[in-house]
């Protein structure tokens, strides 16, 4: 865990040197193309997300679960069965 934290301390002092050593033109650039491809990224998702609530047939459909053994369900079926049968008065 300590040499991750070590390389990842190493790639941010290596980054920031790098910022550093940019004139300030070229940051300013760079903080604009940044913020751009940011806004696109954020209308794209708004677009997507706008379009596909606005579809009628975006409905939730609500079945049966198919996931549970049959197998199990008639286990248990059985079970309450043998119960209902010895908790059952006999009339003579």
């Amino acid at each position: 865990m300590k040499k991750l934290r070590d390389k990842i301390e190493h790639f941010v002092l290596t980054t920031d040197n790098y910022w550093k050593a940019l004139s300030v033109a070229k940051q300013r650039v760079l903080i604009k193309v940044f913020f751009c491809g940011y806004c696109l990224l954020a209308v794209i998702v708004l677009i997507h997300v706008i379009v596909s609530t606005g579809q009628k047939s975006n409905r939730m459909s609500v079945d049966h679960i198919d996931g549970i053994s049959t197998k199990s369900v008639e286990k248990a079926s059985e079970q309450n069965e043998q119960k209902d049968l010895i908790e059952s008065p006999i009339k003579k």
